[in-house]
């Protein structure tokens, strides 16, 4: 398709004297690249005659960009490069925010977007933009004009709202939609499941046990104390009285966990040597507690359904390693866990250590009584609508 000014005046919804750049620009990039470089110069002659000429800068380097797609030698960088030195195109990225495809933008950020690019286009007719300065610039240049952007996304709109909170705000909003509609199917899935197997029994005596083993574990600081009172968001010194109540509250935070690790309140400031308080250091390592607490964050709600659904199918003596659980998240979908397996069972290590703790496995890693009743019980209460997160 050859370019035409007209068209690209259509396109943007204003006069061919009018045009930005990035109009242009962008028309270029929608047409095949050796047809666009074939029309250049035809393109050039008809925004001069609607007294647009634009600048020989733009030309040249509209040119040098549409040339190396044209051979092939342009990377994703190189476009977006050229597209801002346009002046009125946003950075890709900007501070916390990554901007989504056109397709997939929410009105919210839609919205936002577009007022940006609002804004850059006033700063350019106002003449505080010069994107023949950011093409010859360089990197310098273009890092000073993604600075302006990012100080316009902080200020205040007129409604109140700040641009980059109102669209990271949202983000969120949408995540969390996304992941409470994945839960609600897991769950379905799970109930599911649970209805068409014989009933679980409470062992009430392992029950017993494993909770005076937990509260007596609760008294002394360390692990596992500390990654099980952040995964069940409990206080060790007020635990719930009912056996039944502490067991699924915890197991559910294994699955879910409701709180970040915490500062270890059991030390005194003495108990820290100098070298701990070395602020100037960088502290990049994680300890034990938060790597587990990172795995347990990674598996989702597939990886629980498909393990915990194959324990309550195989009972009591069922095997409950990481590569078994790893192995039947594999055979739920083999053709999205044909790769994975190794990165799933080093997830599940975590889950699996806490479940012994809590007497679900045994100390070959097999599925116990109390494991066969109790887990797929603290996934329901984990998936629970009215369940905290």
């Amino acid at each position: 398709m050859a370019l035409d000014a007209q068209q690209i005046a259509s396109t943007a919804g204003r006069p061919a004297d009018a045009l930005t750049r990035r109009d242009v620009a962008r028309a270029m990039l929608t047409a095949d690249s050796e047809d666009a470089l074939a029309t250049l110069p035809d393109l050039r002659r008809q925004l001069i005659s609607a007294g647009n000429p634009l600048s020989a800068v733009f030309w040249d380097t509209a040119g040098a960009a549409l040339q190396k797609i044209a051979d092939g030698s342009a990377t994703v960088g190189d476009v977006q490069y050229w597209l801002e030195t346009t002046g009125t195109e946003p950075a890709s990225m900007l501070g916390m925010l990554v901007w989504d495809e056109p397709e997939d933008r929410s009105p919210v950020q839609a919205e936002i977007y577009d007022m940006l690019v609002g804004h850059l286009e006033e700063l350019l007719a106002a003449g505080r933009i010069d994107p023949d300065a950011l093409a010859e610039g360089g990197p310098d240049a273009l890092q000073q004009h993604r600075r302006l952007q990012e100080d316009w996304m902080m200020e205040p709109l007129p409604d109140g709202r700040v641009p980059m909170w109102a669209v990271l705000d949202d983000s969120d909003e949408e995540l969390q939609a996304e992941w409470d509609a994945a839960e609600a199917e897991a769950l379905a899935e799970l109930r599911s499941v649970l209805a068409d197997l014989p009933a679980r029994p409470v062992p009430d005596g392992d029950l017993h046990a494993a909770c005076d083993r937990i509260r007596a574990i609760m008294r002394h600081p360390g692990w596992p104390k500390d990654l099980l009172v952040a995964c069940g968001g409990v206080d060790p010194a007020s635990l719930p009285a009912d056996d039944e109540q502490l067991w699924l509250t915890l197991a559910a935070g294994v699955f879910s966990p409701r709180e970040e690790l915490g500062i270890n309140d059991d030390l005194e400031d003495d108990d820290l040597e100098d070298d701990d308080l070395d602020t100037d250091l960088p502290y990049t390592e994680l300890t034990g507690d938060e790597q587990s607490m990172v795995a347990l964050c990674t598996l989702d709600h597939y990886d629980w359904l498909a393990a915990t659904t194959a324990l309550a199918r195989g009972g009591p003596g069922t095997r409950a390693s990481p590569a078994a659980l790893a192995r039947y998240v594999s055979e739920y979908d083999p053709d999205d866990y044909d790769d994975q397996a190794d990165a799933a069972a080093e997830m599940f290590t975590s889950a699996v250590s806490l479940w012994d703790v809590l007497g679900a496995v045994d100390d070959h890693e097999r599925l116990t009584p109390l494991g066969w009743w109790g887990l797929p019980e603290a996934l329901l209460r984990a998936w629970e609508p009215s369940a905290q997160h």
